[in-house]
């Protein structure tokens, strides 16, 4: 069977470094730290003091009073970059295909977790009839999707992908087979976090997840440098369209690149630790190759994962040297990661997106804060600055807590 082309069309990212894709990849472009000391409540008590909170958000700039009050912050932002993704496809305008054909999988790896604290603690003050009867609806993870079929009548494929930090990763790749297999014309799709909370942030780090260079907030999150010490929590994420490409190309859309491939793979080693050989990474990542039809060597870049903890970057690289042979140090490979922090369930879609705007400008972005090169490590992380190259194919890693391995292929548009 043909498998139909999966053109994507909008693009929309909030982050700690801007508001819109434009702002984000400039900033990402320009290297430069979203990351500071934790305003939103005293971390004082905390292992880690620090994550890349979005700093003077007003979501009514884009939506109204109820949207803002009814919904956990993580819904909120999907709805916020929502709207600059629907303007930037021209769908801002008219919607161009009826509401069964398009689908929506909008992804979190935690959910409300802001407002579960909230409500617990209010139980707990006040007794069990002051527990808001929204709680539910506002904590699930899939609420999103949820409400964006609501909202805007998208009553195709309409769900929400749980896999930690591989989350919006796994929900890029569905909503592609979703397409290509004719279940849907159009698929919005991606993932959105607002982790930033007391209870995630005494987990996280009481499990030594995270960073605690907490008198360089600037300077904490160093992938694959040889003083990382851990990841640093983010907020935001990124909604993308997709769409058949044929339907796109009637319509005159722009289109910035093409999803070509997807992988997925369990590592079946550890709760929240990635097998030391790369094992599942690199099988995720061949497995892209093969389903977007090239071989290894083809691939021209690659976002990775890059979370700055010791075991993962190692092994993401070795990951990465056993798919790609010699070529492997020939190739940029960068992390995002290191200006946004982790954005867990939202970072697979926020890197998809910089990975989709990267081939389409021809331009990479550096990682930041590498330093002190580890030995392990000895690729080539972009460490320099920007760079401007020729991208035909690209790969995009995500991987999360449970052994869960995603990685896409997106290759440029050529017509």
């Amino acid at each position: 069977m043909n498998k139909k082309r999966v053109a994507i069309t909008g693009i929309g990212i909030l982050t700690s470094l801007g508001k819109t894709k434009e702002e984000n990849f400039e900033n990402f472009l320009q290297g430069k730290n979203g990351i500071t000391r934790i305003e939103k409540f005293d971390p004082s008590p905390f292992p880690s003091q620090i994550a890349a909170e979005i700093k003077n958000f007003d979501p009514t700039e884009r939506l109204s009073p109820k949207e803002t009050k009814r919904n956990d912050l993580f819904t909120i932002y999907a709805l916020y970059i929502l709207e600059e993704t629907l303007k930037d496809a021209g769908w801002d305008r008219e919607i161009p295909y009826k509401g069964e054909e398009i689908g929506v999988i909008i992804s979190s790896g935690i959910g409300g977790i802001i407002t579960l604290e909230e409500e617990i603690k209010k139980m707990d003050k006040k007794g069990v009839k002051w527990v808001s009867p929204f709680l539910v609806p506002m904590m699930i993870p899939d609420i999103a999707s949820g409400i964006i079929s609501i909202k805007y009548k998208f009553k195709g494929p309409n769900f929400c992908v749980v896999s930690a930090c591989a989350s919006s990763a796994h929900a890029l790749g569905e909503a592609m087979k979703f397409i290509r297999e004719g279940f849907a014309k159009a698929m919005i799709v991606g993932g959105t976090e607002a982790p930033i909370t007391p209870i995630a942030l005494a987990g996280f780090g009481n499990m030594r997840a995270l960073s605690t260079r907490n008198h360089e907030p600037e300077k904490a999150s160093r992938p694959f440098d040889k003083e990382r010490d851990g990841f640093v929590m983010g907020e935001g994420g990124a909604v993308l369209i997709l769409e058949d490409m044929e339907n796109a190309l009637k319509r005159g859309a722009k289109v910035y690149a093409e999803l070509t491939g997807y992988g997925a793979t369990a590592d079946a080693f550890h709760i929240t630790a990635p097998c030391e050989d790369g094992d599942g990474a690199f099988r995720a990542m061949k497995m892209a190759c093969e389903d977007a039809g090239i071989s290894p060597e083809e691939i021209d870049y690659i976002n990775s994962h890059g979370t700055a903890t010791p075991r993962g970057d190692a092994a993401e690289t070795l990951a990465i040297k056993k798919l790609m042979g010699e070529k492997a140090y020939k190739i940029p490979v960068n992390s995002t990661k290191s200006m946004v922090g982790h954005l867990l369930g939202g970072a697979g879609a926020l890197e998809a997106a910089v990975t989709v705007l990267s081939i389409y400008n021809k331009k990479v972005h550096p990682t930041r804060n590498l330093e002190n090169p580890d030995p392990e490590c000895d690729l080539d992380y972009v460490k320099e600055g920007s760079r401007e190259i020729e991208i035909r194919y690209a790969l995009s890693n995500s991987f999360g807590f449970g052994g869960h391995n995603a990685s896409l292929v997106f290759k440029k548009f050529e017509g």
